[in-house]
């Protein structure tokens, strides 16, 4: 089992600079809310959520508090210049590309 990471994402938070991200209350929406929420901003499927939470998880990663900082700030790094650009809407992994990326997420 695997140490629970906290990764920094200073860089997506939209409420007080000094508000720390376990008080951030998107993060303590309820599970649908917080994927309706994580959609809107990533334009990210039911499915793809599922399976970046279920590996978080498996993962070691179990606090949901601790889970959901990392799922964001992984979906940060997972952006794609062109989806910052406006020029596509989804983020896209291709096949097999979503635990490669993951991957190279936790080993950075």
């Amino acid at each position: 089992m695997q140490k629970e990471l906290i990764r920094p994402m200073f860089h997506i938070m939209k409420e007080k600079k000094n508000t720390r991200l376990e008080e951030m209350e998107y993060l303590h929406l309820p599970d649908r809310k917080f994927f309706q929420w994580c959609q809107q901003q990533y334009s990210l499927n039911k499915g793809v959520y599922n399976t970046i939470d279920n590996w978080f998880y498996e993962y070691g990663i179990i606090h949901i508090l601790n889970r959901r900082i990392n799922l964001l700030a992984f979906l940060e790094f997972a952006t794609s210049p062109e989806q910052e650009a406006g020029k596509t809407k989804f983020i896209k992994f291709g096949n097999g590309g979503l635990t490669k990326k993951l991957q190279e997420f936790i080993a950075r």
